[in-house]
C-alpha cells in the first residue's frame, strides 16, 4: 500500500507537470508541442509498464506479510506474471503449505497427549510459574482427594488438603520419592520440567504402586512366616514334650519349687506358639462374602464387646450413628474384627482415661472412629501400615495389617492420621 501511494502521487505530479506544460505550448502550434505530447504518452506508457512489474510486486507480497502475521497458512498468493516476483510467489507459497502441515501435525499431537494424559492411570500435574497447577488430568485429581479436575487447577497443590500434595508440594526439582501414605497408599512420585515457549514447566507424574508393593510384600512375609511358624512350632512341640516328661518325674520327687519353674517354662512356650499364631492368622484372612447390609446395624451389634473393652482402659466409648440406614456392602465377621481392631487401636493410644467416637454417615457411607489421644506425628503417619510397623513397645504391628488387608478386600478408601483440631481418625469410607 506504501508503494502503490507513492506510485500515485508520482503519478499525479508528473502528469500534472506534463498537462501544464502542454497547456502552456498548445497555442504555439510548434514542433515542441508534438514533442511534448509524444513524451506524456510515452511516460503514461512507462508507468503503467512500471505499476505491471513493480508495484504489483510488492502488492502480492504486502498480502503475504499479512497472510503470515493473521497465521491464515491455508491462502496462496497468484503468480504476477513478473519472472522474479514469481520465483518469490511461489516459494512464498511452499512455505504457507510446509508450515500449514506443521502446524496441523503440532494439533494432532498435541490432541494425542491430551488423549493420553487423560487417560493415563498414572497421575500428572504440570504447575505454572508461580507454583500453581495449570493443568492435571483426572488419576491425579482422584489421587489427591479431589473430586474433579476443576477442584485442583489454579491452586497451590497442598491445597487439596492430601497428605499426598503435602508431599508433591515440597518435592525439590528433579527428585524422585516413593512414599507410603496414611491411608496406606503407596506412590512413587517425580518432579521434572518440560520447555514450552522459551520457558521450563515443571510438572509432577504420580504412579500408583499400591497393589504391586502389597503383593510382593505379601508374599514375602508370608513365606518368611510359614518358615518361621513351622519352624517354632515343631521345635515349641518337642519341648512341651520333654516339659512334660520332666515335670512327671519332678511331681514324684516332690521338688515345687523345680516344678513351679518348670509350669514357667511350659507358660513361656505357649505363649511363643500363640505370637507365631496371631502372624500366621494375618496370612490366612478369607476372601470377603460381601452382601447388603447396614452400617448401622453392624456397629450397634458389637457395642457392648467395645464397651467392655474400653471399660477395662478406662475409656469412654461414644456412638454417633447415622439417623437413617446406611447400606453397604460388607462382610460382617471380618468387618466386625477390623472394628474391633480399630478401636483397640484407639483405646491402647489413650494413656489414661480419654473418649473414643464411633461416627457413621450415609454420604459417603463412611466410618469414622476418632480418639483424643496424644495423636500420630508425620513421621510415623507414613509408616502406619508398613509390615509389623508398631510404635508400642510389646506391639507386634499385625493389627493396622489386618485392617488394611480387610478394608481392601471392601474396595474401601480409608486413612489415618490426626486432624489440626488434635483429634485422632480412622476413616473408612465404602464404595458406592
Amino acid at each position: 500500500m506504501k508503494f502503490r501511494r507513492i506510485f500515485i502521487a508520482l503519478s499525479v505530479v508528473f502528469f500534472g507537470a506534463n498537462i501544464a506544460l502542454m497547456w502552456i505550448l498548445a497555442g504555439s502550434g510548434n514542433l515542441a508541442f508534438y514533442i511534448t505530447e509524444g513524451v506524456v504518452f510515452l511516460s503514461m506508457l512507462l508507468l503503467f509498464f512500471f505499476y505491471g512489474k513493480i508495484i504489483k510486486s510488492f502488492d502480492t507480497i504486502a498480502n503475504g506479510i499479512d497472510l503470515l502475521r493473521e497465521q491464515d497458512f491455508s491462502s496462496r498468493l497468484s503468480p504476477v506474471g513478473q519472472h522474479e516476483a514469481d520465483r518469490i510467489v511461489d516459494m512464498f507459497n511452499r512455505i504457507m503449505a510446509q508450515l500449514k502441515e506443521e502446524r496441523l501435525h503440532v494439533r494432532e499431537q498435541n490432541h494425542f497427549m491430551d488423549l493420553l494424559i487423560a487417560a493415563s492411570p498414572m497421575g500428572i500435574v504440570i504447575f505454572d510459574s508461580k507454583g500453581c497447577v495449570s493443568m492435571c488430568n483426572g488419576a491425579a485429581a482422584k489421587f489427591l482427594g479431589c473430586s474433579s479436575v476443576d477442584a485442583l487447577v489454579g491452586r497451590p497443590v497442598e491445597d487439596s488438603g492430601s497428605a499426598l500434595g503435602r508431599v508433591v508440594a515440597r518435592m525439590p526439582y528433579g527428585g524422585v520419592e516413593t512414599m507410603r501414605l496414611s491411608d496406606s497408599m503407596i506412590y512413587r512420585c517425580s518432579r521434572l520440567s518440560f520447555m514450552d515457549k522459551g520457558y521450563a514447566h515443571q510438572f509432577v507424574m504420580i504412579e500408583k504402586l499400591t497393589t504391586e508393593v502389597m503383593k510382593a510384600e505379601r508374599k514375602a512375609y508370608e513365606k518368611v512366616i510359614r518358615m518361621i511358624a513351622h519352624e517354632v512350632n515343631n521345635s515349641m512341640a518337642g519341648v512341651n514334650s520333654m516339659l512334660d516328661s520332666v515335670s512327671a518325674a519332678v511331681e514324684d520327687i516332690g521338688d515345687d519349687d523345680l516344678l513351679e519353674l518348670i509350669k514357667v517354662c511350659e507358660q513361656r512356650c505357649m505363649s511363643m506358639s500363640r505370637f507365631i499364631t496371631s502372624f500366621a492368622a494375618v496370612v490366612k484372612i478369607p476372601d470377603a462374602v460381601l452382601c447388603v447390609c447396614d452400617l448401622n446395624e453392624c456397629v450397634g451389634a458389637a457395642k457392648v464387646l467395645l464397651e467392655s473393652m474400653c471399660g477395662l482402659r478406662d475409656v469412654k466409648l461414644h456412638m454417633e450413628l447415622c439417623e437413617e440406614e446406611v447400606p453397604v456392602m460388607l462382610d460382617r465377621v471380618l468387618m466386625e474384627q477390623a472394628l474391633i481392631n480399630m478401636v483397640k487401636n484407639s483405646t491402647e493410644s489413650l494413656v489414661s482415661g480419654g473418649d473414643v467416637t464411633i461416627v457413621t454417615s450415609a454420604s459417603p457411607p463412611t466410618l469414622a472412629v476418632i480418639d483424643n489421644g496424644p495423636g500420630i506425628s508425620d513421621e510415623v503417619e507414613n509408616k502406619l501400615f508398613s509390615p509389623f510397623f508398631s510404635t508400642k513397645p510389646d506391639g507386634q504391628g499385625i493389627g493396622l495389617l489386618f485392617i488394611s488387608d480387610v478394608l481392601n478386600k471392601h474396595k474401601c478408601t480409608f486413612s489415618l492420621r490426626t486432624g489440626d483440631d488434635g483429634l485422632t481418625r480412622f476413616s473408612v469410607i465404602f464404595p458406592r
